[in-house]
């Protein structure tokens, strides 16, 4: 192996080199993540740092191979549908070298094929790093076992981004008030009190959380009629505010202290790629397991932390966030712009303290708010 030999991985250019010594002998168009730069498993984040490669999976296997868990699959043909994310042709799996990025092993960071090859040059993957299946192919046949390998972190502004709350933001329900509904009557009157006494900021978030789950306790059947709930209850005009957010370079994020098994069908439904709420676990019976009770936005302060490691991942030109709650209120610090939102409850705190306040989805100047060429004074 050639020890001056080794690859560079540029996140600011999504471009892949061989460098041999001091010279750049060959480039290649990639995609990183979507979401940025991080090293948390689960995170759908590149990392960053110093690696090697550790395997080299396909020698041999046709071009458009589908991999999965490393183990040829079939076989993927220009034209195919690619609605889903493959792993096409050539793996070559990573490890880390650096005490923060020392799990990218364990998290399964491989460069690979992809069947997105129309997105390349830009952020795309869930955290690997996706070539055309033609270089894949030709990168493998270049490096070796052990070949250094340095991918280096975002140092440019990229994109904005728009964190909205659901539950009475999006939707018209509170998530987990309908959980609750289904529980009979003094569960439901216990559990909206708990509820509203959390977003008016009177109790903490961490104190009613396991409170309203342990009286709830939601099975996959609820919660998938819960879910199809959210879909019904939509806010009118969300999706087409939605969609002209997206197509102003926005990317939405929803940020919520409610459960993304329920929010998930109505983000699908929106276009909205990334939720940002608490995992909920069930048993093989689909009976009611637990919750994930480190989440952040299971206690006050936690859509913050959120927005925070979402900043730090992809260094954005702007973060604005809409919510109804004091929750949502509190990320205040932490974006450029936060709205209110009263369309559904009006808090009084919110409407106080918010940098805008907006009761309809559907008022023509929330994409101003959104981008800061309102001011407070032209909003009266």
């Amino acid at each position: 192996m050639n020890p001056k030999r080794r690859l560079q991985i540029s996140i600011d250019d999504q471009v892949l080199k061989i460098i041999n010594g001091d010279e750049c002998t060959q480039h290649y168009s990639i995609s990183t993540a979507t979401k940025g730069m991080g090293f948390a498993i689960d995170s759908g984040r590149t990392p960053t740092g110093r690696f090697r490669i550790a395997e080299k999976i396909g020698a041999g296997m046709s071009k458009g191979t589908i991999f999965k868990h490393r183990v040829p699959t079939g076989l993927w043909q220009q034209g195919d549908s690619a609605i889903e994310d493959l792993i096409l042709s050539r793996v070559l799996r990573i490890e880390g070298l650096d005490p923060e990025n020392a799990n990218t092993f364990e998290r399964f960071i491989y460069l690979h094929g992809t069947n997105h090859e129309d997105k390349l040059g830009q952020p795309a993957s869930h955290g690997c790093i996706r070539l055309s299946n033609e270089d894949i192919i030709e990168i493998f046949n270049e490096v070796e076992l052990g070949m250094d390998l340095e991918i280096l972190p975002a140092t440019q502004p990229r994109g904005k981004l728009l964190f909205i709350d659901c539950d009475s933001t999006l939707s018209t329900i509170e998530g987990i008030d309908e959980l609750a509904r289904a529980r009979g009557d003094v569960i439901f009157a216990q559990v909206v009190a708990l509820t509203h006494a959390a977003m008016n900021g009177e109790v903490p978030i961490d104190e009613v959380f396991p409170r309203r789950m342990e009286m709830i306790r939601p099975d996959r059947v609820l919660c998938d009629q819960i879910g199809a709930l959210y879909l019904k209850t939509l806010v009118p005009g969300a999706a087409e505010i939605i969609g002209k957010v997206k197509a102003a370079g926005w990317l939405p994020v929803i940020l919520s202290g409610g459960f993304s098994a329920l929010i998930k069908p109505m983000a699908d439904h929106l276009g909205i790629p990334h939720v940002e709420a608490v995992p909920l676990y069930f048993n093989e019976d689909g009976s009611y397991k637990g919750y994930g009770e480190d989440y952040p936005t299971t206690r006050n302060l936690g859509k913050n932390e959120v927005i925070r490691e979402w900043k730090q991942a992809m260094l954005p030109e702007r973060v604005v966030m809409i919510g109804d709650g004091v929750s949502d209120l509190e990320t205040k610090p932490d974006v450029d712009t936060f709205i209110g939102f009263g369309g559904i409850v009006a808090r009084s705190k919110v409407k106080s303290e918010c940098d805008h306040w907006l009761t309809d989805i559907n008022d023509h100047s929330i994409l101003s708010m959104i981008t800061g060429e309102t001011s407070q004074q032209e909003e009266g």
